[in-house]
């Protein structure tokens, strides 16, 4: 009971701990999913030799990874990440948080499968009303949220972009200079203020889960239906979205905290990096309204049956690869800019 209560006390006061020790938990809890995941599959093969299930797990391990490059899991990580570091915080678990509401959905469907009910087979038929009630959920959070953080970062990108030519000019910039002010970032104020910390950003990633729409979530759901179906133990198929939530927090958890320090480089030595921090604010807000046009589009045509081509595209676009590209974008202009720090550095 005193380590529950010590461990309830270093949680309540997180915020105050070191950003090592942050890490530590944070990744320490990855790991407690991927321990988790061995457990019920170890436990669920106990009683005779079952190398579908482990094939199964497998499989659900790389639709984890898959699932954490779409577009709009980088766009989302990102663009909180930015705000974040932005008020000088340390948001170390904004991926893991993000994830983990974003899986919760899975497992649940999971669990649901699991006990046999019926009920689920309704949210994966394309057609049915169960599907695209919790699908117009899903893309509707998800498209206002990342056109907000959109809009947002839009923000901070023409400030920083206008003093960077300021500082160009020979003016001199502070570090206020650098935070999204004007009318964007007054009206969008208010309806972010409620995400003031990277633990609120769950609430995001649990309702971004809910719309049942990409073929990552549907796939892995139709195996654990199938392996039921094939005798498979039921604790060897809650393995399955275990897997699935433990390798895709480990990606996004990564990919939070990898731009946490791309950003934290940029905003805490402005002078150098003023160019740099126009330039990641921009692709990160670039990438939020892209992402936020398509969802609202793939919305509206199927909310009102709209039959009008460009809202028809915009809802068949796939967007399960597009975010290596941003991934590779951002690390592309994140290996420049940091070779240029060095040769400036090195000539001083």
């Amino acid at each position: 009971m005193t380590a529950l209560t010590e461990f309830a006390t270093m949680y309540r006061e997180r915020e105050t701990l070191s950003l090592r020790t942050r890490l530590l938990f944070t990744f320490g809890a990855v790991a407690a999913l991927h321990l988790a995941a061995v457990v019920l599959l170890l436990a669920g093969t106990a009683g005779g030799a079952q190398p579908l299930a482990l094939g199964l797990v497998i499989t659900a391990y790389v639709a984890g990874i898959k699932h954490s490059y779409d577009w709009d899991h980088i766009a989302a990580i990102d663009n909180s990440t930015r705000k974040f570091v932005a008020q000088h915080k340390d948001p170390v678990s904004v991926g893991f948080a993000f994830s983990l509401g974003h899986s919760s959905v899975v497992i649940l469907a999971g669990l649901l499968v699991v006990a046999g009910a019926t009920l689920i087979g309704q949210f994966m038929e394309d057609g049915t009303t169960g599907n695209k009630v919790l699908g117009l959920i899903g893309s509707g959070v998800s498209g206002l949220f990342l056109l907000a953080m959109g809009l947002f970062n839009g923000s901070a990108f023409v400030r920083a972009s206008s003093v960077y030519r300021q500082v160009q000019r020979g003016g001199d910039v502070r570090p206020e200079d650098l935070e999204a002010k004007g009318l964007i970032a007054r009206l969008l104020a208010k309806p972010l203020s409620k995400v003031e910390r990277p633990r609120n950003i769950y609430v995001i990633g649990f309702l971004f889960g809910l719309g049942f729409d990409t073929a990552t979530t549907i796939g892995l759901l139709v195996i654990t239906t199938t392996a039921s179906l094939a005798g498979v133990s039921p604790l060897a198929l809650m393995a399955l979205p275990l897997a699935f939530t433990a390798a895709m927090t480990l990606c996004d958890s990564a990919n939070g905290v990898a731009m946490m320090k791309m950003y934290k480089s940029a905003i805490h030595n402005p002078r150098r990096k003023l160019g740099f921090n126009a330039l990641i604010t921009g692709i990160s807000a670039v990438s939020a309204l892209f992402i936020s046009v398509i969802t609202l589009g793939g919305f509206a045509n199927s909310a009102f049956e709209l039959q009008d081509p460009l809202t028809t595209w915009l809802g068949s676009i796939d967007l399960g690869d597009a975010g290596l590209i941003l991934v590779g974008l951002f690390v592309i202009v994140w290996a420049v800019a940091s070779l240029r720090g060095r040769g400036a550095g090195s000539g001083t």
